[in-house]
């Protein structure tokens, strides 16, 4: 959608932030570690958790899961890469089919915010609040999603070593980041980071990853582009989550033009300063030629500028460069619903579909769509569209009374009824 979206925390759940320009960077720098392990980069994406704490995790063979924390701790990108190495291994090793296999469905995949939710539970240490979620899970969320055996856990160190140094990667990235949870085992559990809690670290671990380190060597350098994009990902992450003086201070740290121009624009623009972020933001785009995803931020600062028309023009423009890029799909519905008129919100439905068909976890994406039917006067397709979010959030309750409403409203056997039963038949009832 090109916004950078901080979703609402509703109970425990965990929120993600959805942006388009950082998960292409976080995509770029996880490709060749995901094609190591033999997964393709389109089919597991890479998604952050809005939480200052560090950790990474996986729920399924289609994500990755950094927490934003993480991210910003980190300082180079083969400790990133590091990071993605090891919960890519967990995916090829299998180690998910046994940690969790009862996963509930509603449309395309699990209940994101509820799977969202007991992991939240799992790692705060609060149990009632995991176990509180309709999940289908019989034992403790805390053994259902992260009950990594220190066997598991040696496994995904040597499969995530092997894939850095088959990818040219440094080694020495992984090596780094164990360096920052030692000692975490002797801090009592409610002092310990997350990440010590849910990958069991000992010291035999970290000498078992400078082993494997010494005996790759050097075989990999830095790589320009993984630098770059590491920078841009963190660069736009910080300027979006820290405060804008912080951002004036410390952009001239960043080694590229481009991404310095971008975080002083995101800088202005979080100071409703909108005509020196897009000076700033023309220097960046200046830089890198017809990049879609310094367009897409264009149209967010358009938008929340109110300037709905320059908005949708400007998205219009990013979609043509990426067409395929369903967050500025979603981008472009959601200036559409704003800018209103009958033809405008039909065309909004149509970009909004196409966005949340193949990017079910963008929920602001599906609030849009449910906006743009309710406008339409389709009370049916947006209660429907309203159900899956609420399911997807894991709110079973307004989700299945939602989906009763559109099934009821629907013509039998149409997609939107067939969707509506979809809700129906996989979200529990409380």
């Amino acid at each position: 959608m090109g916004v950078i979206a901080l979703l609402p925390r509703t109970g425990v759940a965990a929120s993600l932030v959805r942006d388009a320009d950082i998960e292409h960077a976080l995509t770029q720098l996880a490709a060749p570690v995901l094609r190591a392990a033999g997964l393709s980069p389109s089919q597991v994406g890479i998604y952050v958790v809005q939480d200052n704490q560090m950790n990474a995790f996986v729920l399924d063979r289609t994500a990755i899961y950094i927490h934003s924390g993480m991210i910003l701790r980190m300082s180079k990108a083969s400790e990133l890469q590091s990071v993605i190495a090891h919960e890519a291994a967990h995916i090829a090793n299998g180690h998910l089919t046994r940690r969790y296999a009862n996963m509930q469905t509603a449309r395309n995949t699990a209940a994101l915010g509820a799977a969202l939710s007991v992991a939240a539970g799992a790692l705060s240490g609060n149990g009632a609040a995991a176990g509180s979620v309709a999940f289908g899970i019989a034992s403790s969320a805390q053994r259902v999603f992260f009950g990594h055996t220190r066997a598991e856990e040696s496994a995904a160190d040597q499969s995530g070593m092997r894939y850095l140094a088959a990818s040219g990667i440094e080694t020495d990235g992984a090596v780094s980041v164990m360096e920052l949870f030692a000692g975490q085992e002797a801090l009592p559990t409610n002092r310990q980071d997350i990440y010590a809690r849910s990958h069991p670290l000992s010291r035999d671990r970290l000498r078992q990853i400078k082993a494997l380190a010494a005996s790759y060597g050097k075989r990999g350098k830095p790589d320009p582009n993984a630098d770059y994009w590491f920078d841009r990902a963190k660069g736009k992450l910080s300027a979006f989550t820290r405060n804008p003086k912080w951002t004036f201070q410390r952009m001239k740290e960043s080694p590229y033009p481009d991404v310095r121009a971008m975080r002083e624009a995101v800088a202005w623009h979080r100071q409703n300063r909108t005509n020196k972020a897009l000076a700033a933001l023309d220097r960046a785009r200046a830089a890198r030629g017809n990049d879609p995803f310094y367009a897409d931020l264009r149209g967010q600062i358009l938008f929340e500028s109110r300037n709905w028309g320059a908005a949708a023009n400007t998205y219009a423009g990013a979609l043509k460069a990426a067409p395929n890029n369903t967050m500025i799909l979603a981008g472009y519905g959601r200036s559409l619903v704003a800018l209103g008129g009958q033809q405008n919100l039909k065309n909004a439905v149509g970009y909004l579909e196409r966005a949340t068909a193949r990017d079910w976890r963008n929920d602001l994406a599906l609030r849009d769509l449910g906006t743009a039917y309710a406008k339409l006067g389709q009370t049916g397709m947006a209660s429907v569209v309203t159900a899956e979010r609420h399911a997807m959030r894991g709110r079973s309750r307004e989700a299945r009374i939602l989906a009763q409403r559109a099934s009821d409203l629907l013509p039998r056997g149409s997609a939107g009824w067939r969707r509506a039963q979809d809700v129906l038949n996989s979200v529990p009832e409380k």
